[in-house]
């Protein structure tokens, strides 16, 4: 229910550090965006800003079947099959049967994604030391820290 008046003032200055919150996040969400899109074209330059990510994860984790990366980017199956379709397309992500449940796959970069993503992810690496130079290396890990459990948080409340 929205109130209108001196409750509401109330309410926002009680919320001043949500509000910074929301602001610094639409910033700092609307550059990633922009920067997927720059990456994603450096990798190949067909691919859709939206896939870069599938590839940050991939490189992680080894190999995922499809519907577990649906489920960790909280998208449909249908949405997650068109996006690892484009990719095998491109030729940068394979899929192989699962050998615990043969009627599942698991998709995995291939030699050449992942030779692609790895150069364009250590430019990227390489322009956020000189970015933040001028920070203490604690002060990254805490960003690093508490922007993971920022995610970890909305895998929870998805």
């Amino acid at each position: 229910m929205h109130r209108s008046g001196a409750g509401s003032e109330a309410g926002t200055a009680a919320d001043q550090e949500f509000l910074a919150l929301e602001r610094e996040l639409s910033v700092l969400l609307r550059r990633a965006r922009a920067q997927s899109g720059e990456m994603a074209r450096e990798v190949h330059p067909e691919l859709e800003p939206a896939a870069y990510g599938l590839l940050v994860r991939l490189d992680a984790t080894g190999s995922q079947r499809a519907t577990d990366l649906a489920a960790y980017f909280g998208v449909g199956k249908a949405t997650m099959s068109r996006q690892l379709r484009a990719l095998e397309d491109l030729g940068l992500v394979a899929r192989a049967p699962d050998p615990d449940d043969g009627r599942a796959s698991l998709v995995r970069l291939t030699d050449e994604g992942r030779a692609r993503f790895r150069h364009v992810r250590d430019a990227r690496r390489a322009r956020y030391r000189r970015k933040l130079a001028g920070w203490d290396r604690a002060e990254v890990a805490e960003l690093a820290r508490l922007l993971h459990q920022l995610n970890a948080g909305g895998e929870e409340t998805s």
